[in-house]
């Protein structure tokens, strides 16, 4: 048991908590490690206490103005967002103290509030979420003065970082190799699924409305992720006389609104449902009814460094994927995924997708392998250990 004076202060900006998975997870694991654990994060929908105690977490939560879809308005949400970040942590100082803050991005500007509490002996952990430069690259495609910000705001994170928390291989390299961090004091956290919360259950033949396949997805819906893609993948399958496939895509983001658009202007209503948001339940039922799952992710650099904690998901379910060729999708899903090359993003990806529809024995077979790996490698109970040694080394550590 840890001493329980180790107290923490984790900030996230752009998800709520409990909400935010990977963020619940480590604020569970670090307090049943007995550290006094207090979450910062904005208010949310289904979200909008400002102060709660969940599971001997205390959470904080700030408001937060429209999330943002542009430039400008990426400034506004994170401009709102620090401002809140500060004005609370000092509260939550005088009130409850803290000896590390754990900043989440995106975006790279906790490490600013982290700053104000130096002189105190406050140390800063940056758990390592997104790539913001090439975040930011895949969404507008240039490499303009806010690019270049970005960058800045990554180095200047790096710099300080007593210790990183990196959710892969490829993100602990920019650590080491962008950020000039010392091997020892970057920890690669993984964030996979519990297993003891995220299970199949009964599969609802009803959610297939009426059609034979289910196709799932569960994530965010902004540009990156290629929900455009998908949507083009539906109707080129109807185009070819396959009457017989729905697809139901669960989350929310910024995005969403303009492909429940997208699906209209394509009369495709019928074929592709946008749940938005939806509770842990329903959001289960739709996996656990899905014959094949989706990642659609545009193929480009921040993707192709990225893990996608719904690749580890689907595969918690036991169930097949496709996705695009992408280095840290592979390393994830191995022999449980199709891959698409790439080069043609909508009738390749299309293809694969039938052929796991028309082959339920490969389907069993991959789902089995992916299954396989959260248990042995991937699920969160095999990450805990590199959590706590990174605390370790961020309080061990001399300046």
């Amino acid at each position: 048991m840890k001493d329980k004076k180790r107290r923490v202060l984790i900030i996230v900006e752009n998800l709520p908590v409990p909400f935010d998975s990977r963020v619940w997870k480590e604020a569970l694991a670090l307090h049943a490690n007995g550290y006094q654990v207090t979450v910062l994060c904005p208010k949310g929908k289904g979200y909008q206490k400002k102060y709660e105690l969940l599971e001997g977490v205390h959470i904080y939560r700030h408001p937060m103005p429209r999330e943002g879809n542009s430039a400008l308005g990426y400034i506004v949400e994170y401009g709102s967002a620090l401002l809140w970040e500060a004005l609370f942590s000092w509260w939550i100082f005088f009130a409850r103290g803290f000896d590390v803050i754990q900043g989440c991005n995106p975006p790279d500007t906790i490490f600013l509030v982290a700053w104000m509490f130096r002189l105190f002996g406050v140390r800063y952990i940056f758990d390592h979420h997104d790539a913001n430069p090439e975040l930011y690259h895949s969404k507008y495609e240039r490499k303009d003065f806010l690019y270049k910000a970005q960058v800045f705001l990554e180095r200047l994170t790096y710099r300080s970082s007593i210790v990183v928390m990196a959710t892969n291989e490829s993100y602990r390299n920019l650590a080491i190799t962008r950020g000039g961090m010392a091997p020892e004091d970057v920890f690669v956290v993984r964030n996979g699924p519990d297993l003891e919360t995220f299970k199949l259950v009964p599969a609802d033949s009803s959610l297939k409305y009426g059609r034979k396949f289910l196709v799932g997805y569960v994530g965010t819906m902004s540009i990156q992720e290629g929900l455009d893609i998908l949507v083009e993948v539906a109707d080129h399958i109807r185009s070819m006389g396959r009457t017989d496939v729905h697809f139901t895509c669960v989350g929310g983001g910024p995005g969403l609104a303009g492909l429940r658009q997208m699906v209209k202007d394509k009369y495709l209503e019928d074929v592709v449902d946008f749940t938005g948001r939806v509770p842990d339940e329903q959001l289960l039922r739709v996996l656990s009814t899905a014959d094949v799952c989706v990642n659609p992710d545009k193929p480009c650099e921040m993707n192709d460094i990225s893990t996608m904690i719904k690749i580890a998901e689907y595969m918690a379910l036991g169930k097949p994927i496709v996705q695009f060729d992408l280095k840290e999708g592979r390393v994830t899903a191995g022999g449980a995924s199709l891959y698409s090359d790439g080069k043609d993003l909508v009738g390749d990806f299309a293809a694969k997708i039938l052929w796991l529809l028309d082959h339920p024995e490969e389907r069993e077979r991959m789902g089995k392998i992916g299954r396989g790996r959260v248990e042995t490698q991937l699920s969160w109970d095999h990450s805990e250990g590199h959590l706590f040694a990174a605390y370790e080394r961020a309080f061990d550590k001399k300046r």
